[in-house]
Order: C-alpha cells, then sequence, then structure tokens
C-alpha cells in the first residue's frame, strides 16, 4: 500500500510562509507593486502559481521569468522559515506518520503542489525528515502541458514500482489532503482520498467533492489507520 501526503495544511502550516514569500520575491524581481492578492493558491502547483502571478502583473510567464521567479520565491522562503517556531506539524501528524511507518509493506509518500526545494524545507522546518517519504511527486514532476495536479498520483505509483519493483493498484493508494483539488486528483486516477479539514475546507466538504472518508485532523490515529489499512484487512481475509 501506497500512501501519499499533500504538504501544506495537511502534514504542517507554515503561517502562510509560502504566500508571503511569493509575494515578497514577485517584488524584488518587479516592483513593490507586484501583487498576488488575486491568485488562487490552496491545493493548486507552484508552477501554475507563479505563473498567474506574472500574469495578473502583466508579465508573460516565459521560461526565463518563471526561473527568476522560482529560485527568488526559493531564497525567500528559505529566509523566512529560520524563523523558529514558524513551521509545525498539524494535529496528529507525529504520531500518524510514527505510526503508519510500522506498518508491514506499507509506504509513505509525498503528492504536493509545493517545488522540491520549497517543499523540502518546510518538511525539516516543522521537524519532519523529508526520507521519511521516499516516493514523492512534486508540483513540478507533470510530463504535460499545461501541468494538473491530476497528473501526479500515476507519477508516484510509477516512483513507486521501481522502488519496489511491482505494479501497485490504484485502489491500494490513498491520497491524503485537504483541498478539493487532493480528492479531484485520487479520484481521477482511482486512488482512495482521505479528506482532513485542517486547511480551508471542513471535512464535511470534502466528503462533498467526493473523498471517501473525511476528518476534522488526523489526531485520532487509531481510527485513521484503521480506515487506511482496510484494504491490505480485505485482502488477507
Amino acid at each position: 500500500m501506497l500512501i501519499l501526503f499533500d504538504i501544506d495544511a495537511t502534514l504542517l502550516t507554515t503561517t502562510r510562509a509560502g504566500l508571503i514569500s511569493m509575494a515578497e520575491a514577485g517584488q524584488r524581481l518587479h516592483g513593490e507593486s507586484f501583487d498576488i492578492g488575486q491568485v488562487e493558491f490552496a491545493g493548486r502547483l507552484d508552477p501554475l502559481i507563479l505563473s498567474d502571478a506574472l500574469r495578473r502583473n502583466g508579465l508573460e510567464p516565459t521560461p526565463h521569468l518563471l526561473r527568476a521567479y522560482r529560485d527568488a520565491y526559493v531564497r525567500c522562503i528559505e529566509a523566512r522559515l529560520r524563523e523558529p517556531g514558524l513551521a509545525r506539524t498539524c494535529p496528529g501528524v507525529p504520531e500518524l506518520v510514527a505510526a503508519l511507518e510500522s506498518v508491514p509493506g506499507l509506504t509513505l509518500g509525498l503528492l504536493t503542489g509545493n517545488f522540491a526545494e520549497s517543499g523540502m524545507m518546510k518538511l525539516r522546518a516543522a521537524g519532519l525528515d523529508p526520507d521519511r517519504f521516499p516516493i514523492r511527486a512534486w508540483g513540478d514532476d507533470s510530463p504535460h502541458d499545461p501541468p494538473s495536479r491530476d497528473h501526479l498520483p500515476p507519477v508516484a505509483m510509477s516512483r513507486h514500482a521501481e522502488r519496489c519493483g511491482s505494479v501497485i493498484a490504484p485502489e491500494r493508494v490513498v491520497v491524503i489532503g485537504d483541498t478539493p483539488h487532493d480528492v479531484r486528483c485520487a479520484r481521477v486516477n482511482g486512488c482512495r482520498v482521505l479528506g482532513v479539514g485542517t486547511g480551508m475546507y471542513p471535512a464535511a466538504r470534502l466528503l462533498a467533492e467526493g473523498a471517501d472518508h473525511a476528518a476534522d485532523t488526523l489526531e485520532d490515529t487509531r481510527e485513521v489507520v484503521r480506515w487506511l489499512l482496510e484494504p491490505l484487512r480485505a485482502s488477507v481475509a
């Protein structure tokens, strides 16, 4: 089984460090009038967010401008995340990750809109070792143009197959996330999805969007693990 965690508002919070750093990076590059106030962030891929931010400021998102913006953003968020206590895990996350690591035949991974650089920084700042999540699908890993979060579960499953030497069935993959984007990317690829209401969307909304199961937080370790492992128990039975 493969469990794929979203990062922001699912595993951890950085007190809006990503949004603030993207605004700061844009202003450093293009002046203080650079504004990202109307750009949608929650559950979206970083490459799409940067492109939208440039367009809303009258700039064509050329490869050169996107590369410069990405580099500036990474520098800004790296500096911001040095502030003690800014990044912290969401409720129940340390206990859940530890419990799942002890389950034979289960692999943990990430499925996130973050760039690899910023995603790894966030995990470390919140006290989570990225090596605990060996399968990773990052925000710029889509093989298609335009990219979509819907493309990322197959990327993660392919990397799992390379690591484990066998193909994993979609129904043995669970995406855990806090937005309708997480729900959709799982559903369109035949994966199970656990919604968690620690972001902008309550658990009831995520269920309405099609989540198989949802919880307000990940604090009830026993119940979350029970639901996640249902397919493993069914296969044994």
